[in-house]
């Protein structure tokens, strides 16, 4: 079975404190739905891109479909209120190759 992925590109971080506060709550979450934090910080080099990139987040799940329970789990909504309105990131769920 093929792994699931959770990648997070935040392109500019404008308040570090709000990004402390939704990590409290969403590292308990994504932990509970199976996820394994690979990634996460700002030590970034882009190649490619539309923009800069000021922080990447990789979480490994053992599934795509755990991955995808994990996001719409109650925790791991309630750790995304704490991302105000307009607070810019790129989230993607994809499937790793099996």
């Amino acid at each position: 079975m093929a792994k699931g992925y959770w990648v997070s590109v935040y392109p500019a971080v404008s308040d570090p404190e709000i990004l402390t506060a939704y990590d409290k709550l969403a590292g308990p979450a994504v932990r509970a739905g199976g996820g394994r934090t690979l990634a996460r910080g700002s030590r970034v080099v882009t190649h490619e891109a539309a923009g800069t990139t000021h922080r990447v987040v990789l979480v490994e799940f053992d599934s795509f479909e755990q991955a995808v329970a994990a996001y719409e789990s109650e925790a791991y909504q309630k750790a995304l209120v704490a991302l105000p309105d307009g607070y810019r990131r790129d989230f993607r769920i994809t499937e790793g190759i099996d």
